[in-house]
């Protein structure tokens, strides 16, 4: 029983081992046949444009460093600020609602409602609750609630200063 044993354990080595290398034999022949049959297509990379140097032409006009120049950008920028002014009057003449003293990043809608057929927004600012219409004002730049829809959101207008 025991030289059995002691032929079958060298046995077993010696037929895996020839197993084995047959098969890394045929992989490589393989490998190296697919290797042969391939040939890859290359197009060529197109030509680059060539390049055509323009001469520089300056225009007779202000000087961008000029104090002429600073002075148009600073006429410019009031009117626009007197511009926005005239749009922002009714927003300075009315009363503040609660919710304009917060910034919409601390709010948060929760949900939507209809009260009475006109659509209700939920929203929390820390842990109180408060509900907006349609019209209603929130946010520190004179924002106001223009819809509500059923699909829990909020649109909102508002105005820079």
């Amino acid at each position: 029983m025991m030289p059995i044993r002691a032929v079958l354990l060298l046995l077993v080595p010696v037929l895996l081992g020839a197993c084995g290398a047959s098969s890394q034999d045929e992989l490589r022949h393989w490998m190296a046949d697919q290797k042969n049959q391939t040939h890859p297509k290359v197009e060529p990379i197109p030509e680059p444009k060539q390049f055509k140097p323009e001469n520089y032409t300056p225009v007779v006009d202000v000087e961008p460093f000029s104090d002429q120049k600073l002075a148009l950008a600073l006429k410019k920028d009031v009117n626009q600020i007197a511009s926005n002014g005239a749009l922002l009057a009714p927003e300075l003449a009315r009363r503040k609602e609660p919710l304009e003293e917060f910034p919409l990043d601390a709010m948060t809608l929760v949900g939507s409602l209809t009260k009475a057929g006109k659509p209700v927004a939920l929203l929390t600012v820390g842990k109180l609750l408060y509900q907006v219409r349609p019209g209603d004002h929130l946010g520190q730049n004179y924002g106001k609630v223009t819809k509500i829809t059923e699909t829990d959101s909020l649109l909102l207008q508002e105005r820079s200063k």
